[in-house]
């Protein structure tokens, strides 16, 4: 335990003797000091707490607990949990290549879509079957991280998976052997527009040696006579900086400057510079972006509009300019801290909220836009700094009814795409299908019939408007007219609202299917189609 304690001290230790150095009047002593106040409330809770304490309990907590008052992004990773750091930063795990879900009907967990080429796509996986035992271990209840764990493993392994299959009358049975995965940054890309010769290109993250599959597809779409590109970032969550410096460098003179780090410490100092010879500097770029665009994702859209190389479309991006590098830690652990802030060409930093000064509640603070400066892209935009990437064109956020992520989070989709597929051994081509009227008739049949539930929002708020109103005083004064309300949410009637809001379910309905026959690229292929994001895109290329 002792060990334990003063590895624990050690990793206290560094992020401590930083805050140190940025707080004038701090000292040495004052590090020292609260260590050994620390350590001493530990020893003696250690020997005079009326219950044993676990110190790798107690110790963990103590250290998440400080890291949650510098920013979300500085995490410990202990030497025997380091997958997610490795999947993060590189996009690889040892698994069988499947993404599953919960699926709430049984409380257990089931297969959302296996990868192309995967060990599970290659054993006969299928997407919709309903995970039952992993090597014997029946999973029923297990929480979806406990699932996902025991699908993992060290490559080479081997085990049993088995599931039930709709159609099928006894459960099925697979031999899986483990692999090094490799998530697909560039799920899908190819020609939108035959007539403008636009390509499409949907980056979902920016992992190690993704840019070399940027390189890949553009280099094959201009062979397929690609003139103008649209470059999808939406949702991208961002990765390493090197591999976005090298995505820009495919569009801009070799050499250019895409983005420098500054940290309190000489080391953090850097520029990065393109690299190599552009893949073409003068085709005409679109990049799409919205609030979950964030970091590496920032840097590329935000180094494009400020060398003015493309124009940008969607949303404000997420804000987030800060840096993180990895250190060792004792005992094979690894410490993600934020080491500098980046700034792009223009020399403005993006970071949309401040970790340092929160507000009562713990929320971090955003700088207000009067706050904000002015800075110039390489033509003499102007661009302002302090909160994300403000594309160059604004594009409204569709509303969607509650309804339909109620639909989506349930086992609606899950089940009709089982029952559908079951029915139909084959489908149009991506760009091709629709959905029928019999066929969204039957999908209505199937929700209708389920368990199915919604309005919970507004229900949720009737009921908190009622408690606020006994809590003044007033219940009494308007009880009439919330039993009204009442009477009315539950004379909904799921069956019309079904049909009143078909143009906004049928999309992603469709896309549940299509990925069914053709995976993550055909998903993507289809929705191209309703894309608002990508048809505007196109129009502008145009």
């Amino acid at each position: 335990m002792n060990k334990l304690l003063i590895f624990s001290l050690s990793l206290i230790l560094f992020p401590l003797s930083i805050s140190a150095q940025e707080r004038k009047g701090q000292t040495g002593f004052d590090v020292s000091r609260n260590l050994e106040v620390f350590a001493d409330i530990y020893r003696q809770l250690d020997l005079f707490y009326v219950d044993t304490l676990s110190a790798d309990t107690c110790v963990r907590r103590a250290i998440d607990g400080m890291l949650a008052e510098i920013d979300p992004y500085t995490v410990f990773y202990p030497g025997d949990d380091q997958d997610e750091l490795r999947t993060m930063t590189t996009g690889r795990y040892a698994g069988i290549g499947a993404i599953i879900r919960p699926y709430k009907q049984e409380d257990r967990a089931a297969i959302e879509e296996p990868y192309e080429g995967s060990p599970a796509q290659e054993a006969g996986v299928r997407a919709g079957d309903v995970i039952l035992t992993i090597d014997g271990k029946d999973v029923k209840g297990w929480p979806i991280a406990d699932v996902s764990k025991n699908l993992r493993g060290e490559p080479g392994t081997t085990f049993e998976l088995r599931v039930r299959r709709l159609g099928e009358k006894k459960p099925l049975s697979f031999k899986l052997t483990r692999r090094q995965i490799q998530t697909p940054a560039v799920p899908w890309y190819g020609i939108v527009d035959e007539q403008a010769h636009i390509g499409y290109l949907y980056l979902s993250s920016v992992t190690d040696r993704c840019s070399r599959d940027v390189r890949y597809a553009i280099t094959e779409m201009k062979q397929q006579g690609m003139e103008r590109l649209v470059l999808d970032l939406r949702d991208n969550p961002g990765g390493a900086i090197v591999e976005a410096v090298e995505i820009v460098g495919m569009f801009v003179p070799r050499g250019s400057l895409v983005v420098s780090t500054k940290g309190k410490v000489a080391a953090s100092n850097h520029e990065y510079r393109t690299p190599e010879e552009p893949l073409d500097s003068v085709m005409p770029l679109a990049v799409l972006v919205n609030s979950n665009s964030a970091s590496a994702a920032e840097i590329i859209s935000g180094a494009l509009q400020d060398l003015d190389r493309a124009v940008i479309l969607g949303q404000r991006t997420y804000g987030k300019g800060l840096v993180q590098g990895i250190r060792e830690v004792p005992y094979r652990g690894q410490l993600k801290i934020t080491t500098a802030r980046y700034y792009i060409p223009s020399g403005r930093c993006i970071q949309a909220y401040d970790y340092r000064h929160r507000t009562l509640d713990g929320a971090a603070t955003t700088l207000p836009d009067s706050l904000t400066r002015e800075f110039r892209t390489r033509l003499g935009r102007p661009v302002r700094d302090g909160g994300g990437i403000l594309p160059d064109s604004i594009l409204a956020v569709d509303s969607v009814p509650a309804m339909v992520y109620d639909l989506y989070n349930s086992d609606a989709f899950f089940n009709y795409a089982n029952q559908y597929v079951a029915a139909h051994p084959t489908m149009a081509a991506p760009a091709d299908f629709t959905l029928t009227d019999n066929d969204y008739d039957a999908f209505v049949e199937s929700v209708v019939v389920s368990d199915f539930k919604y309005n919970g929002r507004m229900e949720s708020a009737l009921n908190h408007l009622r408690q606020l109103a006994r809590v003044e005083g007033r219940l009494d004064v308007i009880q009439e007219e919330l039993e009204i309300l009442e009477e009315k949410l539950n004379k909904t009637d799921l069956r019309a609202d079904l049909i009143r809001f078909r143009q906004h379910i049928q999309p992603y309905l469709e896309t549940a299917l299509v990925s069914r026959y053709y995976y993550q690229r055909g998903a993507l292929q289809h929705q191209t189609i309703h894309d608002k994001g990508i048809r505007k895109a196109i129009e502008v290329l145009r």
